[in-house]
């Protein structure tokens, strides 16, 4: 029997994997999902209510891209095609995970140590992104919320440090390391001579891709797009640098 055919999606948290034609029909109006939702509005809204607007904004910003992320069709879309899935991640530890370390109390990563989130988000990725770990995801809905949270909880401590750590050197060369190891997952997944990920290997078709071709451009997605955060935070950091010790010459 074919392994992708065999492959039971009973379990999968976001469902089966939709077609084009089924696809807007896929939002996911989970209860637990929605009433996990509201309670982190609440319960952000009346801890911020002191905080400055910048803050109340990132808090703000983060909440609505977790709802277009779990709440609409991107969730089931992720099912069929590896490259979605991958686009998700990206955007929760590279756009969501950086707003809700901006939403935190600056004092937290300011004297914090670099290199448990680095050592910690670095583990994640990748240990998520094994084939087989990767799949066991999709058996049961615990698993996937592990996925998710383990994620946005490294990253979003990995981005404290990255965004607010007095020592702008050190954050600097942290952010390029996450950055290198982003890349060569991306780069490996774009090289690899077959397909990786038993889930999609079924499914991919009715997206008019290959699933080769699906794994290459999740790849690219690693490699480029992802790491641009993070070098943009590199070359804040070095001119950062620079400055202060432009100031201290004078």
């Amino acid at each position: 029997m074919d392994p992708a055919s065999a492959f039971s999606f009973d379990m999968s948290y976001c469902g089966s994997p939709p077609t084009l034609e089924t696809l807007w029909g896929r939002w996911n109006f989970e209860p637990v999902l929605l009433g996990a939702l509201v309670l982190t509005a609440l319960a952000g809204f009346a801890l911020l209510r002191q905080a400055g607007q910048r803050r109340q904004l990132a808090f703000a910003s983060a909440w609505l891209l977790a709802v277009l992320l779990f709440v609409s069709p991107v969730c089931a879309l992720s099912v069929a095609l590896f490259s979605v899935r991958v686009g998700h991640h990206v955007v929760l530890t590279m756009v969501l995970a950086p707003l809700l370390a901006l939403a935190l109390p600056a004092r937290w990563g300011a004297r914090a140590s670099l290199m448990p989130p680095l050592v910690l988000s670095t583990l994640s990725f990748w240990l998520w992104h094994a084939p087989d770990f990767y799949t066991s995801a999709f058996t049961h809905p615990a698993l996937y919320w592990l996925m998710q949270a383990s994620l946005i909880a490294s990253f979003t401590w990995l981005w404290m440090g990255l965004l607010r750590s007095n020592a702008a050197t050190v954050a600097g060369i942290a952010a390029l390391s996450s950055a290198i190891q982003m890349g060569l997952l991306g780069a490996l997944l774009v090289f690899a001579p077959a397909p990786l990920y038993l889930p999609h290997l079924g499914n991919t078709m009715a997206f008019g891709l290959l699933p080769l071709e699906d794994q290459q451009l999740a790849g690219l997605l690693m490699w480029v797009p992802a790491n641009l955060p993070l070098l943009a935070l590199v070359l804040w950091r070095l001119v950062t640098v620079l400055r202060a010790e432009q100031a201290v010459a004078e």
